[in-house]
């Protein structure tokens, strides 16, 4: 299972017993107190309804747990996120203005990684499983096939399998995504959609012993984001992250009686669930 260290995660101690499980909720971003915030994150003014990343040109941009998590029960977990991409600027590609996009990060590297540009803050960063959400074709040098797709990469480098989105990413719509790995099998599962029901079958998977690419069981958790000659918002409205291989599906979801809400924290803001795990 996943136990977090808990300093700045919640106001009040919570620890994780072997026997349960760790839910991180956050249902909007009224309080930042958990995070690391980097670049043009750190600067823009905090707003209860999302997290933002980059706001304008050449930019880099990201927001990490400040604390590891530790990954223990063969590194599996499953997280589900929705954000929007929105206000393209800059230069155009292909399909128009906006650049460059978001990547969900697991890493060991440091909570202050990121960078800007094409690399979508990610380049760089090592010993890490990065999915990217990509708003601009590079080309084959960031083995870019157009500029609306997304991919599952490890080690900081744009080297994983992709899949091209229909509809774009930037149009300023809600899209909502579903990671899920399962250390048992070593599957990395990604999910899209601009519904909040989780889809049945993945966009797009990837074999990956995360163990063995973190090279350790402590890592940092968030997302980067990063600007250029083009550019744009990008936000990350809500996010949820279950420490052990548990499909979620904001859909259908009622909430849990053992959910410990930390009130104070902006009311809707994190939650931290202890579930009893069956054995």
């Amino acid at each position: 299972m996943l136990k977090a260290k808990l300093g700045c995660i919640a106001a009040s101690l919570f620890v994780a017993t072997s026997a349960q499980a760790l839910t991180i909720n956050y249902s909007n971003f009224s309080d930042m107190s958990a995070f690391q915030q980097n670049g043009s994150t750190a600067s823009i003014a905090d707003n209860a309804s999302y997290l933002r990343l980059t706001d304008n040109l050449g930019q880099s941009g990201s927001a990490f747990l400040t604390n590891t998590i530790s990954l223990s029960n063969q590194a599996s977990f499953s997280t589900y996120f929705s954000f929007q991409i929105s206000n393209p600027q800059g230069i155009s590609d292909g399909d128009g203005q906006g650049a460059d996009g978001i990547v969900f990060v697991v890493q060991t590297v440091s909570n202050t990684a990121g960078g800007a540009g094409g690399g979508i803050g990610y380049t760089g960063i090592s010993k890490s499983l990065g999915i990217e959400f990509d708003t601009w074709d590079n080309g084959s040098g960031l083995n870019d096939p157009n500029g609306n797709h997304i991919g599952i990469d490890i080690g900081g480098s744009f080297n994983g399998p992709t899949a091209l989105i229909g509809n774009r990413m930037n149009n300023g719509a809600k899209w909502y995504a579903w990671v899920d790995y399962n250390g048992a099998t070593n599957l990395v599962e990604v999910r899209l959609s601009e519904s909040n029901t989780r889809p049945t079958d993945p966009t797009l998977t990837r074999s990956v012993n995360l163990i063995d690419q973190l090279g350790q069981t402590d890592a940092y958790i968030g997302f980067t984001s990063g600007t250029g000659a083009a550019g744009g918002f990008h936000d990350i409205l809500a996010w949820q992250l279950n420490d052990n291989f548990q499909p979620i599906d904001p859909g259908t979801q009622v909430p849990e009686p053992a959910t410990l809400a930390l009130l104070g924290l902006g009311g809707l803001g994190m939650i931290l669930a202890r579930r009893r795990r069956a054995v």
